[in-house]
């Protein structure tokens, strides 16, 4: 165990510095993280924060990364623990936390996604995820769009 600790601590650090030491992310490179990442059929928390950490790094991103990291954080958070389908509070916050670190649109569509695809959320997560949106998070319009429907429909 102690083994796959360090192998799960190297893979964040690993994973940006050879994305920085590069031209950026490619589809090639999303293509190459969905394999490795998915090898064993779900992303552990390690894996999800070091996807976080790319999103961070000021790095040039193909249209493939949104999508994907997107949808593998939301699955993480989402799908990746039984009972599936539910974001409890300790996930909950946890994705806050990282989101409000990383403070990207990619970031605030994560919190849009498990919204639109969790099935029972914390009662105070949608009215969270609203404030931020409402507060003026970067690349998100204040208006009414796609950030509202699922933020009505949690509500």
């Amino acid at each position: 165990m102690m083994i796959e600790s360090a192998i799960q601590a190297e893979l964040s650090a690993n994973i940006v510095e050879i994305a920085v030491g590069s031209s950026g992310v490619s589809a090639a490179d999303v293509a190459s993280l969905h394999r490795h990442l998915f090898a064993d059929g779900s992303l552990d928390r390690t894996e999800a924060e070091a996807l976080f950490d790319l999103e961070r790094a000021a790095l040039s991103r193909c249209e493939a990364w949104t999508a994907f990291f997107v949808q593998a954080v939301t699955d993480h958070v989402v799908w990746g623990e039984r009972p599936t389908g539910r974001l409890d509070e300790g996930q909950a916050e946890w994705l806050l936390a990282q989101v409000d670190m990383t403070r990207t649109p990619a970031a605030f569509a994560v919190l849009v996604n498990v919204i639109d695809e969790a099935q029972s959320l914390p009662s105070w997560f949608a009215g969270a995820v609203k404030a931020r949106a409402v507060a003026g998070w970067p690349g998100v319009s204040r208006g009414e769009g796609a950030v509202s429907r699922p933020l009505r429909r949690a509500a």
